[in-house]
């Protein structure tokens, strides 16, 4: 089985960020998923792509969802 990476774009006053965080950290680890949460502040890159769009998850380079996540969708994207 390959570990998916699963990324969380977020910016650091973003409430819905650290919200979606806590829902989707746990459904992640039951996956063997590696969550890396990245501040779009930090890279003008980040920040030119996805803008005030936050949060995003982006799954093995692929954008996956946009601001809400459903944890079944996720959980079938890295079975």
């Amino acid at each position: 089985m390959s570990q998916h990476l699963v990324e969380l774009m977020v910016r650091p006053t973003c409430g819905s960020c650290k919200r979606v965080k806590e829902q989707i950290t746990p459904v992640i680890q039951a996956a063997g998923a590696q969550l890396e949460v990245r501040n779009v502040e930090d890279s003008r890159e980040l920040e030119m792509e996805f803008g005030d769009r936050v949060p995003v998850v982006v799954i093995d380079g692929e954008e996956f969802a946009c601001w809400e996540v459903d944890n079944e969708e996720l959980a079938a994207e890295l079975r």
